[in-house]
């Protein structure tokens, strides 16, 4: 019976991407008990950021779903889920000041979050094709267009990439205003870097596991060639 080794890469990306979202839920839930000392909500934080940085045309809205917040560019849109915005923690206001790091670079212009906004295109066609057309040059024995769809997949890595800076600097304005605003006591700030930085190891979980992924394509597409 043919057993593909290749199949070990995935595993291993799989149990790191895993190991990430259970550290980043796990820390999450933590400092989700404890409620900052000023008592107010990661709304009003939102709120007050914003304005403090002079972004007075960004909307604060509520959305479904737990750790779903995101700041849309296009809309200017802060969105924050049912587990943040109301809420009082340590661990909500941490997200919620992430998502005003990012709403920041959008208003100064920060150069990574505009590259990763003009190659969100590629990327959705990187993610729809690379794995079609990989499998069916494999299957069919077409070399050239498995070659095709490890490029396409590149593009997809490459936007993981741009991410990486995006997320972390986002993360460091988000501490840096806690800090200078005085909105998180110095305990309290530990636990909101807690949460951020295990949010942010997500995003590298994320592309060690594509990368994992396409050491494996490379694999398989080399071994194809040597059949034939």
């Amino acid at each position: 019976m043919y057993f593909d080794y290749t199949y070990i890469l995935v595993l291993i990306g799989a149990m790191i991407c895993m190991a990430a979202s259970m550290n980043v839920s796990s820390t999450f839930r933590r400092y989700s008990t404890i409620r900052n000392y000023r008592g107010i909500t990661s709304q009003e934080v939102a709120m007050n950021i914003l304005h403090s940085s002079g972004i007075y045309d960004v909307r604060i809205e509520r959305i479904n779903g737990d750790l779903t917040d995101h700041y849309s560019p296009g809309e200017k849109v802060l969105r924050l889920s049912d587990s943040v915005y109301n809420s009082t923690s340590v661990a909500a206001v941490g997200v919620a000041a992430h998502e005003c790091g990012h709403a920041i670079q959008h208003k100064v212009g920060y150069a990574p979050l505009k590259l990763r906004s003009v190659s969100v295109p590629m990327a959705n066609i990187g993610s729809f094709l690379s794995w079609p057309l990989i499998l069916l040059g494999l299957i069919l024995g077409f070399t050239g267009l498995a070659q095709l769809g490890v490029i396409l997949f590149l593009f997809v890595i490459a936007f993981q990439v741009i991410t990486l800076p995006v997320e972390f600097d986002a993360s460091h304005r988000a501490m840096k205003v806690l800090e200078s605003g005085h909105i998180l006591a110095d305990a309290e700030l530990k636990g909101a870097r807690k949460v951020l930085t295990a949010a942010a190891l997500t995003y590298v979980a994320a592309v060690v596991s594509s990368v994992l992924q396409l050491l494996r394509f490379m694999i398989l597409i080399n071994g194809d060639r040597r059949r034939r």
